[in-house]
């Protein structure tokens, strides 16, 4: 329960502290933090509760992280359906602290965004929904892959979480213009259930495309495993 309480507590501080810095701050008069800004908070969260309990749960956060490692025989398939549960209760957690701050303004709609993934017309760029799968499921390879590599045993060590953070810091700078980043369901999903309608139309793209990018990102992994 333990392990499963550290997913929760890490899922719910990602949800809060990534979605939080795009829905409060982001575009805030004159001194909003941006896409920049918002890329770097993503993986702040990551950072932090990685050190925080990553030595309790591994520090998942993230059903795609999950089926990585399990792909990658790095854990338990039997172990998979109760990190899910645990991240996703975590993320509607954190998408409902920070619906009740947010709604604290006047003039505030969840029904505007509340940091959910899109494509086509809810794509922050206007992009296709070609495009929004392709970079959900390169950006998670590429995010499994890093996350492998620098937690094998010929990594250094005690410095992945710090890799994983601006792993994933980087993948926002890259993507937030495309989906608005996802690269985790349990992030899409919490999000989602608030935003309502499009938001949740759209979702299945935000949990099937994450999860075939890890499996992917695990596969590749394999080819470099002279180490483990």
């Amino acid at each position: 329960m333990n392990r499963y309480l550290a997913e929760i507590i890490g899922t719910f501080w990602l949800v809060l502290g990534g979605c939080g810095s795009a829905v409060l701050a982001a575009a805030f008069p004159a001194v909003g933090i941006g896409l920049l800004g918002v890329s770097l908070a993503f993986g702040l969260t990551v950072l932090t509760m990685a050190y925080a309990v990553g030595g309790i749960s591994g520090g998942h956060f993230n059903p795609a992280v999950t089926v990585g490692l399990a792909s990658a025989g790095r854990f338990k398939w039997s172990d998979v359906p109760g990190y899910v549960i645990a991240q996703i209760i975590g993320a509607v957690l954190g998408a409902l602290v920070l619906y009740i701050i947010a709604s604290g303004k006047a003039d505030f709609s969840a029904a505007g965004g509340f940091a959910s993934n899109g494509y086509g017309e809810r794509s922050p760029g206007g992009y296709s929904m070609l495009a929004g799968l392709v970079t959900e499921v390169v950006m998670t390879a590429a995010f499994i892959f890093i996350i492998l590599r620098v937690t094998a045993k010929s990594a250094p060590a005690g410095f992945a979480p710090i890799s994983i953070g601006l792993a994933l810091t980087l993948i926002h700078l890259i993507s937030i213009p495309v989906t608005n980043t996802s690269v985790n369901p349990a992030r899409s999903i919490g999000v989602a259930l608030f935003a309502g309608g499009p938001a949740l139309q759209q979702l299945w793209l935000f949990i099937v495309a994450p999860i075939a990018g890890a499996v992917i990102g695990a596969v590749i992994n394999k080819a470099l495993m002279a180490d483990e």
